[in-house]
């Protein structure tokens, strides 16, 4: 028997010895001690490259003690933290089918298929079907997509100058200036440095008292660069910040992008779903207006990590962007008149959409997560994480010693314990503290962010796991650690 034939195809054995550890897993609370034993899984993991193979029992027992065990328990009804959350079962044994019948996607076979079948599922969720931004590509993150969608409108931008800048670089060029809130997500700053636009040329604009951004300060901001010869690439318009959950005047920045003729962007990475909510469906009207939008389905759809979506106006776009140029062994390695196997078909071009050639069909995750809910399934979802954060809030407004620090909008609630008499700094030190305790003492992990430069406890309901009592259980948690540290 050959050294490195240490896999097996007793699939259903495989799983059975990893399902006990999965369900002890999924049944866990999301912080607890043992969850802290550092030391005792370091030291099982941490030993030199193994010369022989041990084995597919032994490493999947491994995997299950301690990996699983001591893994991050994002799958708990209580991890409230980023804007991110364990998978469910159903799209997380998807991946696990891709991994064996996807693994590439521009290939013509049922899962390539899904690719776009998912793509269409999801602009018709978004409120994309028939908008201006309505053809995707997925790739693994909203980082990604950002920078595609970025890397689309940076094209756009020149080629209006009659500059293939993808081709020909940025060199000679007037400077181009991307316009966005100081809430914008970060991604969005990396993607302008990685595209040659510069860091510094992303002009971050203020927000008002809803941390929605100034439209007049962006109005002001594009007609003065303008005046001075530069290039306004793209206005970014965010469909719920990371940190409050804020949507912006989406059809006042498509106003401001189309005085211009400039690229509009929308950042919908965790709130672009958020449009089920029919309380909410006209702030989203703006994004139809979009050149570009992105959704991450690893958010709120709760499927496994690294999949998320960008969707653009057009995908040719997208493709002298991105295009590597045409290759002997893909391009050219393909027979459509050969119609019995699938390596002779080819599917979408997607790796000329995206970074990537090799990649799963991702699209087979987010069609099994829409196909076991259902656009009402995921309705359901949107407006009962909005009503827990919601939930949240009405408990700070009644409680003298809880504050409310922005009204949620979404599905995130920032407020914060305080105490009469007591000073800024000293109440940033008191909330620290109760997250810190909440964190190792609770079954709840919040985040934290700041709002108005105040110190806020922030916990974001994605998680299909929590409930409303989960939500009133944090609330107390957090009056129980704030009045034993006050006392």
């Amino acid at each position: 028997m050959r050294k490195d034939a240490a896999e097996t195809r007793d699939l259903g054995g495989a799983l059975a010895s990893l399902l006990p550890a999965l369900e002890a897993h999924l049944a866990a609370p999301a912080t607890g001690t043992e969850f802290g034993e550092t030391a005792s899984w370091r030291a099982v993991l941490d030993e030199p490259l193994p010369r022989q193979g041990r084995g597919a029992e032994e490493t999947l027992r491994r995997l299950g003690d301690p990996v699983v065990r001591h893994g991050q328990r994002m799958t708990s009804p209580g991890f409230l933290g980023w804007i991110t959350t364990g998978s469910t079962v159903v799209p997380a044994l998807a991946g696990l089918a891709t991994a064996f019948a996807g693994t590439q996607r521009y290939l013509g076979h049922a899962t390539s298929f899904l690719e776009e079948l998912a793509l269409r599922w999801l602009a018709e969720a978004c409120g994309l079907d028939g908008a201006r931004a309505r053809d995707g590509v997925f790739s693994s993150s909203g980082s990604v997509a950002n920078l595609l969608a970025l890397g689309a409108a940076r094209q756009h931008a020149y080629e209006r100058r009659g500059h293939d800048v993808a081709r020909d670089g940025l060199s000679g060029q007037p400077r181009g200036h991307v316009y966005a809130s100081v809430e914008l997500h970060h991604s969005l700053i990396k993607a302008a440095g990685v595209l040659g636009l510069g860091r510094s040329d992303v002009v971050l604009l203020p927000v008002d008292s809803a941390q929605r951004v100034d439209v007049a300060a962006l109005r002001a901001a594009v007609a003065a660069d303008v005046a001075a010869g530069h290039v306004p690439v793209a206005v970014v318009g965010a469909a719920g910040t990371t940190n409050t959950g804020a949507i912006d005047d989406l059809d006042a920045l498509a106003d401001v992008a189309a005085e211009h003729e400039a690229w509009f962007h929308v950042d919908g990475a965790y709130g672009l779903f958020g449009r089920l909510d029919p309380r909410l469906t006209a702030r989203y009207a703006g994004v139809r207006r979009a050149d570009s939008a992105v959704v991450d389905p690893h958010k709120w759809l709760a499927t496994p990590s690294g999949i998320a979506a960008t969707f653009v106006r057009d995908r040719e776009l997208l493709g002298r962007a991105f295009t590597g140029e045409p290759a002997d062994y893909i391009e050219g390695g393909f027979d459509t008149t050969w119609s019995t196997s699938p390596f002779d078909a080819m599917g979408l071009p997607f790796h000329d959409w995206a970074l990537d050639l090799t990649a799963p069909a991702r699209g087979v995750v987010v069609w099994a997560a829409l196909h076991e809910i259902g656009l009402d399934g995921l309705r359901e979802r949107i407006v009962r994480d909005n009503d827990l954060a919601r939930r949240v809030a009405d408990r700070a407004r009644d409680d003298d010693r809880l504050e409310l620090l922005t009204e949620p909008e979404l599905s995130v609630c920032c407020f914060r314990y305080r105490v009469d008499g007591l000073d800024e700094p000293a109440l940033d030190l008191l909330n620290q503290k109760i997250l810190r305790l909440l964190h190792a003492e609770s079954p709840y992990v919040p985040s934290f962010t700041r709002v108005g430069g105040r110190y806020a406890l922030r916990p974001c309901f994605i998680n299909p796991r929590t409930t409303a009592e989960d939500a009133d259980a944090l609330v107390d948690w957090v009056l129980r650690l704030g009045d034993k540290l006050v006392a």
